[in-house]
């Protein structure tokens, strides 16, 4: 797990219940300005977004309903919620990065609370 996170792309991986592990296409939003862009003005995102360090987003301006996932420094999931846009997320005072998918995403992939994601880097990333 990367000490030191730097904007770019990876891959998230989530253990399934059946032992599977999905792989799922990643950004990685570590910079102040990335962090503060998002997912606004986009209609889509193809896999999901990390936030680090984050502890809790809003949607407005959004165009699409979210799924949120609040992580902690292990990177096991400690809250998800679904949120409309216009909406402002309550912080989490455990969370240290946020993970963002289109709404309904997330329990494909089997994120749900108590579960430890994993993240790959490409390149300089980290």
């Amino acid at each position: 797990m990367p000490r030191q996170w730097r904007d770019g792309r990876g891959t998230l991986l989530v253990e399934g219940d059946d032992g599977a592990v999905h792989e799922v296409p990643l950004e990685v939003a570590a910079s102040y300005r990335a962090r503060t862009r998002g997912l606004l003005g986009r209609d889509s995102i193809e896999g999901a977004m990390l936030l680090t360090p984050a502890n809790s987003i809003h949607t407005f301006r959004m165009r699409m309903p979210i799924d949120v996932a609040y992580l902690d420094r292990q990177l096991r999931v400690i809250a998800v919620r679904t949120m409309p846009p216009g909406r402002l997320g309550r912080p989490r005072v455990r969370a240290r990065h946020v993970l963002e998918a289109g709404a309904g995403a997330m329990a494909g992939w089997g994120v749900r609370v108590g579960v430890r994601v994993s993240v790959e880097v490409e390149g300089p990333g980290r």
